[in-house]
C-alpha cells in the first residue's frame, strides 16, 4: 500500500507529510489516517486564509465534536459570514440521493445546474430504480438488497435505518426514473452553471464564495433546546463530525448552515 512505499524511504530521504487528520472522511472505503501516528516533528498551521472568523468558529464546533486536537482562526481581513443564502454558488449534500434531490429541485426552479464529477452516479441510481419498478433486481450497491420497488418503499417508510432512502423514494414516486434521467442530461458544465451541487466528500479540497448545506445531514435525537449539558455533547460520530467540518469549510465568504444549523443552535443554547 502507499503508506508502506512512503515510509520505506525514511532511511535515505527526508519525509514530509502535509494534511489535516480532521478531514479523514473516507474510512468507509478502507482509507486510514496515517498522519496522527507519523513519527516526525509536527508543525501546525491553524489560521485559515480562505475565510474569516465566523466560518472558523463554525468549523471549530465540528472539530470539538470530532475530538480533534486543533482549533482554527480565520483571517479578519477576509469578509465572511454565517447566514442564509438564497442563491449559493454551491449546495453540499451528505449523500448521492441528497444530491439528486437538490438537482431536481434546482432544475425545476429554472437554474443552470452543475454536478461535481458529472451525473453518471445519479443516472445509475435512476436506472436501478427503473429496474426495481419494472420487476427486475438491480446490482446497484445502494439498492442491491431489494427485490422490488415495493420492498424499497416499505424499508424507507418503516425501518429507521431506511430514512436516508425516503427522499429518493419520494423523488422517484413523484417524477419517475425517466424524468430523473432526463434531468441528468440537462446538467451544465460548472463554468457555465448558476449553482454547483456536490456531495461533501466530492467537495473536499474545493471552495466556493457562497455555500449552502443541504438538508440531508441527519440531526441527532438529543439536540432539542435544554436537553444537553456542558458535559453532554450532542451524540455525533467522529465520522459525521469530520464530514460536517469539511462541508462548512468549503465556503469563503458566506455559509448557509442549512441541515447543520442544529449544532450552532444547540451550543448557543448551552452557552446561554
Amino acid at each position: 500500500m502507499l503508506e508502506q512505499v512512503f515510509t520505506a524511504q525514511r532511511d535515505h530521504a527526508q519525509l514530509v507529510m502535509v494534511g489535516d487528520s480532521a478531514q479523514a472522511i473516507y474510512g468507509w472505503r478502507g482509507a486510514t489516517d496515517v498522519m496522527t501516528g507519523f513519527d516526525a516533528e509536527q508543525l501546525t498551521l491553524t489560521r485559515s486564509f480562505r475565510f474569516g472568523p465566523e466560518i472558523a468558529d463554525e468549523a471549530n464546533r465540528w472539530l470539538a465534536l470530532a475530538d480533534a486536537p486543533i482549533r482554527l482562526t480565520g483571517t479578519t481581513s477576509v469578509p465572511a459570514e454565517v447566514s442564509s443564502v438564497d442563491h449559493p454558488d454551491a449546495v453540499l449534500c451528505r449523500t448521492n440521493i441528497g444530491a439528486m434531490t437538490e438537482v431536481m429541485r434546482l432544475l425545476g426552479e429554472g437554474h443552470r445546474v452543475a454536478l461535481t464529477r458529472g451525473g453518471q452516479q445519479l443516472a445509475q441510481l435512476a436506472s436501478a430504480a427503473r429496474d426495481l419498478k419494472e420487476g427486475r433486481r438491480t446490482h446497484h450497491p445502494e439498492l442491491v438488497l431489494f427485490a422490488s420497488w415495493g420492498d424499497l418503499q416499505d424499508y424507507a417508510a418503516y425501518d429507521p435505518a431506511g430514512c436516508d432512502l425516503q427522499p429518493f423514494v419520494d423523488l422517484v414516486d413523484t417524477h419517475g426514473p425517466d424524468a430523473i434521467l432526463a434531468a441528468v442530461s440537462e446538467l451544465t458544465e460548472e463554468a457555465h452553471a448558476d449553482v454547483t451541487v456536490s456531495t461533501a466528500h466530492k467537495a473536499k479540497g474545493r471552495e466556493w464564495p457562497t455555500v449552502r448545506i443541504a438538508n440531508d445531514f441527519p440531526q441527532p435525537q438529543d439536540t432539542t433546546p435544554g436537553t444537553n449539558t456542558a458535559a453532554q455533547a450532542p451524540d455525533v460520530s467522529d465520522t459525521d463530525a469530520r464530514l460536517a467540518y469539511v462541508a462548512v469549510t468549503r465556503a469563503r465568504h458566506r455559509l448557509d448552515l442549512g441541515g447543520l444549523a442544529w449544532n450552532a443552535t444547540a451550543q448557543e443554547n448551552e452557552s446561554g
